[in-house]
Order: structure tokens, then C-alpha cells, then sequence
């Protein structure tokens, strides 16, 4: 087990033993010895005092040394930066500063943390041009990556990072904060409003478990939870967390020597009606070493329990491990998480929600001291840690993130200036709440020509584009309005379409990708007008030498009688002798070749008689129409006498035909009458009747 001195503000809290001076002023050698002492105690406040008196006795540069290192594991970031500056840019006759790299290293990590980057870029180059220690100069170069990134970062947009309050917070460290439902949170903390003085009267300091129920704005007084079955005498109760269905509660009890951690383990209570019952320690998981910051998860589909150990074979200063659960509440032998979670630094504080781990880590590139990180698992292994950037982090230390699993609301415990702290502005943790501003995205789509003047009744299409693959569509369209309004999703790639008849479509794509705050997208489409094609002539124009078919004059078998049917044509042919009436033509008929060609000659010409008696009984003058029986004459297919042939074969040879002999050399016709069905009419040899 690796031993580390840990001071509480990154644990439970903060413990002050405050001794009264003695009227006599002790010299340099009982102040020395007052301060070794307390330092011997864990109670390095008492010892910063001590040593800040002997500073001013005998101006040792070792005493100089010693206050910066307490400042600094104080938290106290601004009365370390100037201590720290006096050490490293201290000038010596004769050889190197002694207290360097090392000094150099946590300067720059000072720099760092009160947010001057620039100079804390400078003090990492130089500790890394110096240093020998390879796993000091990785450290030294990680650090400089998250410099680097922390100048160079934007925050998240739509964010809000408040202070949960003073009904929550106070001057000691607040830990773990937990949401059970919309509006209940659970943590752990002292909740003193006095400094406590550890003199033999302080009663009782431990931290306990305590709740708040949101109210408004704010939060209600908190008061303790859990009672004899969560606490016990001379334990810091801390490190909780509570399943989804808020019934199991796992926490740590923790043992102190002055500010030092010498025990932490877990328990679990179960809750019922009656509130939580009695406490047992997690089997499986708590040894010779300590145990911390339990978290529920789930990894190779089985329930799992995230925490944090200094046990032996990690990685760094506190590692993440994991243990599987067993059917009968037991636990597997933890797990390291691996060198993609863990770092050279400390990994805590996790939390685990549908495949994402959060937790916080002081050894991937960060802009502050911890960092909250996010972690994917494929079912396999996880990614690469990314940092959530501002404002969850800041230049400070930044642990116990949780969010709802819509993203809208979390918590997240810091020592960001604005904690109301018992000592420096940045010594203690408060609760802050994590408010997620509901982005809403929307698009305008305006449709135009592409002189840009405003076109209405253009069917505009939203399509969502799923890896390059038109998906789900809305559809819209306006008669009296050219523009358009459409909801968009987040991080979705979208193709915009616009079609008018008459109009050239216009297309474009965008996509909504890395938009962090609530934003209406304006797109606009140009639709080129394109000109019709010129419509066909309604009529055509004939030549007289052209006879010309009436399809639908037809006869019976061995008759000459005009039929109903026939009366479409040949009212077709009156008006036409009407539109020209200087027109002479021969109205011919045809007949097949069955029967006499004597026969036929006789037949057809009775057939053309009969029309013409038609036209004549309706006005058009006897000298304009001549009638002229062909018979078998002119046959247009193969049904030649000996010819086997059917009736529609034959019935294609009994057809009347006009053309004209005197008038005009050439007639207009509407083209519809030109097509060969039935009721129109078609040049002689055109197709065949139906």
C-alpha cells in the first residue's frame, strides 16, 4: 500500500487546532520545535504559524520553503505563488538553487491554478529543460498540454455553474453530492458555521450525512440523514452514493490522525419506510488500504462498483478500480481501470451513466488542478479521456461531477473562487449546481429567385442525412408565403430541397454540429426560372395533294347506310367546307376485296353517294363535292382477292377518303384530329382502325 499524507480539503474537511500564544515570545529554537510538532500532530495550520514566526525571527531559507509547501497543500494558491516566487527566483552566489527542480514544478502547477497561464507555461519549459526524473518530465509535459488548451479553450455555451448556497454550503468542505429524484440531494459535510478549534471541547466535528430538498431557486436548510445506523463514534462519514431506485446507500468511514487519512472503507445501508437501516461493510472490496468514492456502474453487463484506492500495483496517487458484484451481495476483487484511465497523477470522484464513466484526475492535460473527465466503453475497453472543458473546470479543483441522463441537470463540488471557505478563498469545497440551458435549434428557409426577389408555392423538403443517406423528410409547401420554418436536432447533418414546376430545384446541406446555445439557422434557396418548351401548334397545315382518311365512317357488311358513329367525321368535313368555301373536293370510298370488283365499284360508289347526300342535306353546294367509288382498287394491305384475310384486316380497306381538287393548296387542321383513333382522322395509309 502506497502511504500518502493527504490534507483534508481533498477528503472531509478541515480541522484547526489553534493554540494560544504565550505571553513570553518563545525564541527560534521553541518555535522550531512547536512547529515540528504540530507537523507530527497532522495539523498543518498550527505549524504554518509556528513557521511563519520563525521566519521572521531568523529568515531561514528552509523555513521560507517549508511555509510555500504548506501554502500550497493548503490550497492557499495566492500566498503559495508568492512564496513560491521568492524560492525559485532566488539568486545564490555560489551554486545552483538547491531547492529546484522541484520547486519549480509546483510553482508552475501554482501559476497554473490561479489561472496565469502564461507563466505557468514558462516555469513547466524550464523544469522540463532541467529535470532528470522521466516520469516528473511526462507529468511536467501534460501539464503544459493542458496550459496550452486552457488559453486556447471556450466555454461551453448554455451553462450555468451556481453555488448551491449557504442552506448547503459552509465554511468547512462540502463532499459528494447526490440527487435522488428531481430535487432531493444527499452529501456529506460537517455543517459547522464556527471554526472548531481541536482543543479538547470541540465535541462533536465528524462529518455526516446530510440532505436538502430544492426549493425554488435555492435549496432547503440541510439537516442530518440516517441517524446510528449510518454513523459512529469517531468516524468521518463521506464519499456516498445512492443506486437509481434510491434504495441502497454506499458511503465510506473514515479514521483521522490530525488531518491525516489512516482508514477509509465501505459500507452499504439499505433504505425501507423507516429510513436507512443498519450499515455493513462492502465484502470483497475494503483491505489494507484505503477505499473511497464509490460509484454504481455496469461493465460486461454485469453491476459493478467504481471507487477509488491507493492499494498497491496502480498507477499513481490514487487510482480507479472496479469489482464486479456477486449474486449474493458480495464483490470480485477489485480491478485497476487501466492505464487509459488512470494516470501518473490521482483519478477519483467517478461516476458512471449509460457507458460513460466521469471522474476527476490530476494527471491528464487539465486547465487546473482536477479535472472532470469522460470516458466511453464499448463494451470492450475505454476511450480516450476527454476533458469537459469550462465552465465545469476551472483553474481549481473540480471533482463529484454527476448529470441527469438528459443532460439538463447535475452537480459538481469545487474550491473556485465564490466557495465560502473557513480560511483562504480557495482552502474548502462547496456544492455547485449544473444547469443545462435548453438549446433549441431552428431553421428559416426562405425561397427566392435567383434575382432574389420572394417565391411563394415552392414545395421545400428537410431531409436528415444519415451517413451520407437521405432519411426521415418533412415536407412543406405555401401558396402565399416564401418562408419556411422547420424544428432542427442537435449534431445532425440536414439536406434543404426546393422544387416549383417551371423552376430549376435548388439544393444545399448544413448540419447542426458542435451548436451550443439555441440558435435560428437562415438558409435560403434560389430557384432558376426555366422557360416551358414551346407548346405544339394546335394545328397543322395539309397540302391539297394529300388525301386525307375519315376513320370513323364505316359501313356495315354489303351496305351503304351512314352510321351514328360516322356523323363525327363528316360533321369534321362540313365544317371545314364552311371555314373554306372556294374549297372543291372528291370525296372517295373504298371498299375490300370480297365480293365482284363489279360488285364493289357499284357498292363504293353508293357508300360515297350517301355521304355526300349528308353534306348536301346540311348546305354545302352540289359543285363542290364530287363523289367517286373505287371499289377493290385501292387495297392498302395484303387482302387481295385468294387472299385469306380477317374482318379487321379487311375492314382496313373500307375507309372514305376525301382530297382536295380546287381552293386553297393547303388547310389547317387541329392536330388532335390528325391522331388515327377513333373520331379523328389520319392520312390516307395511317394507321389502322382500331
Amino acid at each position: 500500500m502506497r502511504k500518502s499524507m493527504i490534507f483534508l480539503p481533498f477528503l472531509l474537511l478541515l480541522t484547526l487546532s489553534l493554540q494560544a500564544q504565550p505571553v513570553t515570545r518563545p525564541n527560534a529554537e521553541k518555535m522550531l520545535k512547536a512547529a515540528e510538532q504540530s507537523m507530527a500532530n497532522n495539523d498543518p495550520y498550527t505549524a504554518l504559524d509556528w513557521y511563519q514566526q520563525l521566519y521572521q525571527e531568523n529568515k531561514d531559507r528552509d523555513v521560507a520553503y517549508t511555509i510555500a509547501q504548506l501554502h500550497y497543500q493548503l490550497r492557499d494558491f495566492a500566498r503559495a505563488e508568492r512564496s513560491y516566487a521568492r524560492i525559485v527566483n532566488r539568486r545564490y552566489r555560489k551554486g545552483r538553487n538547491p531547492y529546484l527542480p522541484q520547486a519549480r514544478f509546483d510553482y508552475a502547477r501554482i501559476l497554473k491554478m490561479n489561472g496565469n497561464y502564461p507563466d505557468a507555461i514558462q516555469q513547466f519549459q524550464l523544469y522540463i529543460s532541467e529535470a532528470e526524473d522521466l516520469d516528473k518530465i511526462k507529468l511536467a509535459k501534460t501539464e503544459l498540454q493542458g496550459c496550452e488548451m486552457a488559453q486556447e479553450m471556450d466555454p461551453v455555451s448554455g451553462m450555468a455553474i451556481e453555488n448551491a448556497g449557504p442552506n448547503v454550503n459552509t465554511r468547512y468542505s462540502e463532499y459528494s453530492p447526490v440527487l435522488v429524484g428531481d430535487n432531493q440531494m444527499f452529501f456529506s459535510a460537517i455543517q459547522s458555521k464556527k471554526v472548531i478549534i481541536l482543543d479538547g471541547k470541540e465535541g462533536d466535528y465528524y462529518s455526516k450525512l446530510y440532505t436538502s430538498t430544492r426549493q425554488g431557486d435555492g435549496w432547503t436548510e440541510a439537516e442530518i440523514s440516517g441517524g446510528n445506523n449510518i454513523h459512529r463514534p469517531g468516524y468521518h462519514i463521506g464519499n456516498l452514493t445512492i443506486s437509481e431506485d434510491g434504495k441502497l446507500l454506499y458511503f465510506t468511514r473514515a479514521r483521522l490522525s490530525g488531518n491525516k487519512l489512516n482508514e477509509s472503507k465501505l459500507y452499504v445501508s439499505q433504505r425501507s419506510s423507516e429510513g436507512w437501516g443498519a450499515a455493513g461493510a462492502v465484502k470483497g472490496i475494503n483491505g489494507d488500504y484505503i477505499v473511497k468514492q464509490p460509484a454504481l456502474g455496469e461493465l460486461y453487463n454485469k453491476e459493478v462498483l467504481i471507487f477509488t484506492s491507493d492499494m498497491t500495483g496502480g498507477y499513481g496517487g490514487f487510482d480507479l478500480y472496479y469489482s464486479t458484484r456477486n449474486d449474493d451481495g458480495t464483490y470480485s476483487t477489485p480491478t485497476n481501470m487501466g492505464a487509459v484511465i488512470n494516470s501518473v497523477g490521482d483519478e477519483e470522484s467517478a461516476y458512471y451513466l449509460d457507458g460513460k464513466l466521469y471522474f476527476s484526475s490530476t494527471g491528464h492535460a487539465g486547465i487546473g488542478g482536477f479535472d472532470i473527465f469522460s470516458s466511453e466503453w464499448n463494451g470492450s475497453e475505454w476511450s480516450t479521456p476527454e476533458n469537459l472543458g469550462k465552465p465545469f473546470n476551472s483553474s481549481v479543483d473540480d471533482l463529484y461531477f454527476s448529470i441527469d441522463k438528459d443532460g439538463y441537470s447535475g452537480l459538481l463540488v469545487s474550491n473556485r473562487p465564490g466557495t465560502n471557505s473557513v480560511k483562504s478563498k480557495t482552502c474548502c469545497n462547496d456544492i455547485y449546481t449544473i444547469t443545462k440551458q435548453n438549446i433549441v435549434l431552428d431553421l428559416l428557409a426562405t425561397t427566392l429567385t435567383t434575382d432574389g426577389k420572394p417565391l411563394n408555392g415552392v414545395q421545400v423538403e428537410l431531409i436528415i442525412m444519415e451517413n451520407n443517406t437521405p432519411g426521415q423528410t418533412d415536407n412543406r409547401s405555401k401558396e402565399k408565403d416564401s418562408k419556411y420554418t422547420f424544428n432542427l436536432a442537435r449534431e445532425t447533418a440536414y439536406m434543404l430541397v426546393g422544387t416549383k414546376e417551371s423552376y430549376k430545384p435548388d439544393t444545399l446541406t448544413f448540419n447542426t454540429v458542435g451548436k451550443r446555445k439555441s440558435e435560428q439557422i437562415q438558409k435560403e434557396l434560389k430557384l432558376k426560372f426555366v422557360p416551358p418548351p414551346p407548346k405544339e401548334p394546335e394545328f397543322v397545315e395539309i397540302t391539297t395533294e394529300e388525301p386525307i382518311r375519315l376513320n370513323n365512317i364505316y359501313y356495315d357488311f354489303d351496305d351503304d347506310k351512314i352510321l351514328p358513329d360516322a356523323e363525327v367525321d363528316l360533321t369534321f368535313l362540313l365544317n371545314l367546307m364552311n371555314d373554306y368555301p372556294e374549297m372543291i373536293i372528291e370525296l372517295q370510298s373504298h371498299t375490300d376485296s370480297q365480293g365482284t370488283r363489279p360488285y364493289n365499284e357499284r357498292l363504293s360508289q353508293r357508300r360515297a353517294d350517301s355521304a355526300r347526300r349528308w353534306l348536301l342535306e346540311r348546305g354545302v353546294a352540289e359543285n363542290r363535292i364530287q363523289a367517286k367509288g373505287y371499289g377493290e382498287s385501292q387495297i392498302l394491305n395484303r387482302c387481295v382477292n385468294g387472299i385469306r384475310c380477317s374482318d379487321d384486316e379487311h375492314r382496313f380497306n373500307r375507309r372514305t377518303v376525301f382530297q382536295i381538287l380546287e381552293g386553297p393548296t393547303t388547310i389547317r387542321i387541329k392536330k388532335t384530329m390528325l391522331k388515327g383513333a377513333e373520331g379523328k382522322i389520319a392520312p390516307e395509309g395511317g394507321e389502322k382502325d382500331k
